[in-house]
Formats: C-alpha cells, structure tokens, sequence
C-alpha cells in the first residue's frame, strides 16, 4: 500500500507534468483530482461529488463577487481612468529627477486600485506612460522596469480578485484582507519610489531633468482625477464604512465607471460589450480553476497528505517559520511559471491546512502556538504575505509575466534592458517580504484597528 505522502507528491508531480506540456491548469486539477478520488475512494464517489459540487462552489454569494470588480476593471481599463491617474501623479512628481518613472509608480498604483489586475495594470499604464517616458528620454531600462514594476500592485491593492480568492478558499473575511492589504500596499509604493530616487542618484541620464507641468496643465490634471478618486473613495470607503458588503459596491463601481466613461465619451458601446464578453470568458476560466481545486482540495483531504506532510516537516525539527520562509521562496519559483490566481488556486488549498497544524494541535512550543499567533490572523498574514510573493514572480528574471507584457509595449528596448530595470525593484520587493515576515503587525495593525 502506497503511503499518503507518497501518492500525494506522485500526484502533484502528474499535476506539473500537464501543466508543462500546456494542459490548461483547470482541466489538469480536475483530471488529477477526479482520478484520485475515483482510486482512492471509487468512481462512485466521484460521480456523487460531480453532481453537486459545481453548484454548491459557483452558487457561493461571496463567489459573485469576482465577476463585477472584473466587469469594474475592464470598464477602467477603456474609459481613460488610467490616463487621469497619470497625468494627475505627472503634475504632482514630474518635475522631481526621476518624476516621471514615480508618476507611472503612483499612476500604477491607483489604477490597481480600481482594476484589481497586475497584467491589466502593467498594460493599460504601460501604454499611457510609455510615450511620455520616451519623451523626457528616460532610458529603455528604468522606463520599462519602473512600469513592469508598477504593474505588480494591482494584484494586492483592494480590490483584488486574487485577493477575494484567497479569502474564500480559507474562509477569510474579505474585507478584513482588503483592510490588511492596504499598509504593505502603500508599503510597496513607497519602497518603489525610494528605488526610483536612488537609481536616479547613481545613474542621473538615466532621468534627465526637466520642468514639470505648468499651473493650467497642473490645475487641469487635478481636476480630472477628481472622478476617479470619487469612484475609489465611494466603493472602498463604502465597504469600509459598512454601508455595504463588496459585492454591492463592485456593483456600485461599475455603474459608476461605466457613468465617468459614458461622460467623459471614451467609453463606446463597443467598448462596453466587449469589456462583458471579456468578464464572461475570465470568470468562466476562473470558476472552471475552483472546480478543479475544489476536487483536489477533497482528493489531497483523502488521502491525509496536509496531516502527513505537517508531521514529515515536525519530524524534520524545522521551525514553523523556516517552513514558511521555504513556502513563500517556493511561490516566488511558481510565479515565473504560472499566473497568480492559478498558482494561489493551486497551492493554497494544500498549504494551508499544513500551516494550521504548524500553528497549533501537532506543533506546540512552550511558548504557544507555532507561529504565535490565532489561527485567523494566521489567515490574514500569510495571505498579504503569499500574495507579496505572486507578486514577486511577476517580476522575476528570467520568466516574469510582466515584463514580457512591457516589453511588447516597448519594442525598441531589448528584454535585457527590461529585467536590468527590474532588478533594483526586485531587491526593494525582497526588502518589503522581510519587514512583513519579520514584523507581522504590519499586516494586522489595519484590520485591528478598524475591528475597534
């Protein structure tokens, strides 16, 4: 009889195996999870999971949630949100050394406010900043890594899908993620700006200097952002008032995207039913990846592998925290290879039963719990910091999604250029996993405040 370990990691390694040959994710978790159960526990039993569990996963209120803010960010994503965002945070920071690169940091990191995407992000910024970084004769590096950068704060800045995912897989309050994302969200672009500031130091014709904005184009850019941060303060500041849950207030901001697009004439009928067809295909895709974590979450259940992998690594004499520390270096690999939401979909519902065993009933200290701390701020921790991490390997050489999105922006800059420019943001990100591995208040200061 093969031990559970065994069958659990031969199972994940048929799961990467059809991943590598370009299986679609979903279709791979729900082979390797449909054939599991079927050996494990008989065909029968499959076919009794089969017929409910798509209905019982999909017909989940808090699940609805994730088409309206992806309906809210391809609506952004054409009604010129980003533009405003832009040329508003051009006005404020152009005229610093380095002003402009800020500007696509600060641009990147209000559009991944109400877009909740970091592709979407880094390409919608990427072809608004671009034509004015080529302008002030940035150089292909800073101004290509500055906007791959830029584009991994809309997977952690609320809202975010990948965020309201995680909260539902581990049973999370989604607005208390969205609280806690919001201090290593401003983290990050704070530590993006430094970074500019710095490299502009060391290397100043990498930004030449110039002017800034005058007080018209500065008065003009002030007044058109208005609207965007209206939306923004409507539809967060909504949810964290209390007057209404997310789903409502994705489907306030949509309705209030749609008006600013509408008004302002950039957002077309066209435009309109192809940012619905577009919603339609993503959440098909993302519901089809539930399904299959959802019959891989029960097959690995089963089969006991969370419980034999937690008492394998006690056995090691690891720590909880060195188990975390190789967990999150592991994340950083699979986000070269995957995006983010496949990989949290993936990993997640695996690794995180093995964290609650850490934490408590198989691994007690005299001090308490493993890591230190209540199951569910355990919850909110590791989820900020797994997804600081998917963040990561958006950026990280020589796979990172992002850059290969800029780098089909930027034609006349070679790939290289682009991953020397990410490199010193990748050192600033490696910094911020650090700090909030290292001081989790970081992360929990936000939600226990607004919990009084």
């Amino acid at each position: 009889m093969i031990d559970s370990l065994s069958l659990g990691i031969g199972s994940l390694v048929v799961l990467v195996l059809l991943i590598a040959i370009r299986i679609p994710i979903a279709y791979a978790m729900i082979f390797v999870g449909g054939v599991g159960i079927a050996i494990v526990n008989g065909s029968d039993l499959l076919f009794n999971q089969l017929k409910t569990l798509a209905y019982g996963q999909f017909s989940i209120y808090d699940l609805s949630v994730v088409p309206m803010f992806i309906l809210m960010g391809s609506l952004a994503s054409r009604a010129g949100l980003s533009a405003a965002l832009f040329r508003w945070a051009n006005a404020w920071l152009g005229w610093l050394r380095g002003g402009t690169a800020m500007a696509a940091i600060a641009g990147c990191a209000g559009f991944g406010a109400v877009c909740g995407s970091s592709l979407a992000t880094a390409s919608t910024m990427g072809r608004v900043a671009l034509p004015e970084l080529r302008r002030y004769r940035y150089s292909g590096a800073l101004a290509t890594g500055s906007l791959a950068a830029g584009g991994v704060l809309g997977i952690l800045i609320p809202p975010s899908v990948v965020l309201i995912i995680y909260a539902i897989i581990v049973e999370a309050n989604v607005v208390t993620m969205f609280a806690a994302a919001m201090l290593p969200g401003l983290l990050a672009v704070v530590l993006f700006l430094l970074t500019i500031a710095v490299y502009v130091a060391i290397w100043p014709d990498a930004a030449p200097r110039h002017g800034g904005v005058d007080r018209q184009e500065f008065r003009a850019a002030t007044i058109g952002v208005l609207p965007v941060l209206l939306i923004f303060g409507i539809v967060l500041g909504g949810i964290y008032a209390g007057f209404y849950n997310p789903t409502p207030a994705a489907a306030v901001g949509v309705a209030l995207v749609w008006a600013y697009g509408a008004l302002s004439r950039e957002l077309s009928f066209g435009d309109l039913i192809d940012a619905l067809k577009e919603t339609a295909s993503t959440t098909g895709m993302i519901y089809l990846i539930l399904l299959g974590a959802e019959l891989m979450k029960i097959y690995m259940s089963r089969i006991g592998l969370p419980q034999a992998t937690a008492e394998w690594i006690i056995a090691t004499g690891m720590s909880p925290m060195l188990v975390m520390a190789l967990l999150l270096l592991g994340l950083i690999f699979l986000g070269c290879l995957m995006d983010s939401l496949s990989m949290i979909l993936l990993v997640i519902p695996f690794f995180w039963p093995v964290l609650v065993d850490l934490n408590g009933g198989l691994y007690m200290t005299a001090e308490g719990s493993g890591f230190g701390m209540s199951t569910e701020d355990l919850k909110i921790w590791f989820g900020i910091l797994a997804l600081v991490v998917v963040e990561l390997g958006l950026i990280t050489p020589p796979v990172g999604m992002n850059v290969f999105v800029i780098s089909a922006l930027a034609k006349d800059t070679p790939m290289i250029e682009t991953f020397k420019g990410v490199i010193p943001f990748f050192a600033a990100e490696i910094i911020r996993v650090l700090l909030l591995l290292s001081f989790p208040i970081l992360v929990l200061w936000v939600p226990r405040l607004l919990s009084g």
